[in-house]
């Protein structure tokens, strides 16, 4: 009797397929498919690729240590960032632009007594206030402008991009075209004008957040969410663009989906690389314009620090004490760095014309 599962013999001249490449796998094989085929999301492929990069791995430490200290240093260090010392219940004015751990003659008078005082890590400054305090408010402050601004520039962007480039046709010129004006707006000019109107015509309560940031940071947070979302607005819009011509788009219209739906659940999501990358770019750009207008007198009201009015602070005595100048101004360039690096990290995990 012959064998049926045996396979025929494939001619030699023959066109017919080798049905011998085709044996069933073996349970060894299968094991082996199941382990390579390992289905991982987007998200979690990228994050893997992200950690594989040692700069990106370097910078979220970097960045880390950072938040870590600006949220526990105001725990540990006694001082305030307005706060101009003092010792038993007076001012001590001999504690003007002390070195780092340096005291002043009153405070080492009170250490003699047998007293405990808390050194000055980074020295004082010329009001006497501790300067490593006024550094880590300083970090604070350009990190929360610097993460608002962004997410200011990813919502109106996103939204603005969207309906551009999904609408199209005349409306997608006309959005495209106030796009360009915006562009071509002196972004230095209009916050100076905003500053000087906003002065003159809000008051905040006193006592007020508002009223401590000073009208310099609303008008700087009104140019961000004026001007500096149009660079995200057109990289969205050029995504969209070509993802709205794929097969999936018009089977989504053909069932009756809704505009905002197929926005937000086919188009929006297959634009997430490209908000990613653009939103982590995004932050380190947003506080080198903070420190760079705190720099000129346009940013953080005194007596609240950022990084940029303190280095504007220092430049006055440069000659006697460059360490003022160098505390801040190196934290500026660790978080500038950290997050560009971290950025091109990401930009090299989640781009998928990146990807080999």
């Amino acid at each position: 009797m012959a064998d049926n599962n045996k396979l025929p013999k494939k001619n030699l001249l023959s066109t017919q397929v080798n049905l011998s490449r085709f044996e069933p796998a073996t349970e060894e094989e299968k094991r082996q498919q199941d382990v390579m085929s390992e289905s991982v999301t987007f998200f979690k492929d990228g994050m893997r690729k992200l950690f594989k990069n040692p700069l990106a791995v370097a910078s979220i430490i970097v960045l880390f240590c950072i938040i870590v200290t600006i949220i526990v240093a105001p725990m540990i260090v006694p001082y305030s960032y307005e706060e101009m010392l003092s010792v038993n219940g007076k001012r001590d004015k001999g504690a003007k632009n002390l070195a780092p751990f340096e005291y002043s003659k009153a405070e080492q008078k009170y250490i003699a007594d047998g007293n405990y005082r808390f050194p000055h890590i980074f020295g004082t400054d010329e009001q006497c206030r501790d300067y490593f305090i006024r550094v880590i408010y300083g970090t604070r402050v350009s990190l929360i402008i610097g993460f608002f601004a962004s997410i200011i520039v990813l919502v109106i962007g996103m939204i603005y991009g969207s309906i551009s480039g999904y609408i199209g046709g005349k409306v997608d010129l006309i959005m495209m075209r106030i796009v360009d004006i915006i562009y071509s707006l002196p972004d230095m000019l209009v916050i100076i004008l905003l500053s000087v109107v906003l002065n003159e015509v809000i008051h905040f309560p006193s006592g007020s957040f508002l009223a401590k940031v000073g009208t310099n940071m609303v008008s700087l947070f009104l140019v961000f969410g004026m001007l500096y979302w149009v660079t995200m607005a057109r990289l969205i819009r050029g995504q969209i663009l070509s993802i709205k011509e794929n097969e999936y788009i018009l089977a989504a219209r053909s069932i009756g989906a809704k505009p905002g739906r197929i926005i937000r659940k086919h188009i929006l999501p297959n634009c997430i690389s490209v908000i990613i990358i653009s939103t982590a770019l995004q932050i380190p750009s947003a506080i080198f314009t903070e420190s760079y207008l705190s720099f000129v007198g346009l940013g953080v009201r005194a007596p609240m620090p950022s990084l940029g009015s303190l280095a504007n602070s220092a430049r006055e005595g440069l000659q006697s004490y460059p360490y003022k100048l160098v505390f801040p101004a190196l934290v500026i360039c660790l978080i500038v760095l950290s997050l560009n690096l971290l950025g091109d990290g990401l930009r090299d995990a989640f781009d998928p014309k990146l990807k080999r």
